[in-house]
């Protein structure tokens, strides 16, 4: 699985970070969603999932697997 966060459209709500915190940050400045890897981080592909879903915004992709 792959994985891609468009920040021009993250309305920086956290729900990301809050189900993936090992996948997913935010900036310190905006808020917006940061990616720490393109990849989800071990254990966390379901998290990674759900926070497709549950982005407001849309600004994260899954790709692949």
């Amino acid at each position: 699985m792959k994985i891609t966060a468009d920040t021009a459209s993250c309305v920086a709500s956290g729900q990301c970070v809050l189900l993936a915190p090992g996948t997913f940050d935010q900036d310190e400045e905006t808020g917006t969603v940061v990616l720490l890897s393109g990849e989800p981080a071990a254990g966390e592909e379901d998290a990674v999932r759900q926070a497709e879903l549950t982005c407001p915004a849309a600004a994260i992709r899954l790709t692949g697997d």
